[in-house]
């Protein structure tokens, strides 16, 4: 028997802004959009070249109270291949949320208050 994973989700208040989020701090990019003819919801796939994997993005027309998406010891985390370089972007946006130097990676927050691990290439 095998398991392969596919993608994680995520609710979202703001599906533009954490499109544009993910697209500038990870540089991925919207692979598909989903949701019904009414416009109450949306669902957008993230992704990218280096990995089949999808970040799902829903969000609900008409809510307005941040989502209970287990922040902090609940994240992803993402291997990148210039460490440095996107020490200096996530600086730059004002997203590292936690740096743990000792470990050698840090943490990032996007717009909900989700955490990325971002870790130096093996």
């Amino acid at each position: 028997m095998k398991a392969k994973l596919i993608h994680h989700n995520v609710h979202v208040l703001d599906l533009e802004a954490s499109i544009a989020f993910y697209e500038k701090a990870l540089g991925m990019r919207e692979l598909r959009r989903k949701g019904p003819e009414d416009g109450s919801w949306a669902i957008a796939f993230m992704g990218n070249d280096e990995s089949d994997f999808e970040l799902e993005l829903t969000w609900n027309r008409g809510r307005t109270e941040p989502y209970d998406n287990g922040i902090g010891d609940t994240h992803m985390a993402v291997r990148v291949d210039d460490y440095d370089g996107f020490h200096r972007l996530h600086e730059e946006m004002g997203c590292i949320v936690r740096e743990n130097p000792a470990m050698g990676l840090y943490f990032i927050a996007d717009p909900d208050g989700c955490w990325t691990e971002i870790l130096p290439p093996e």
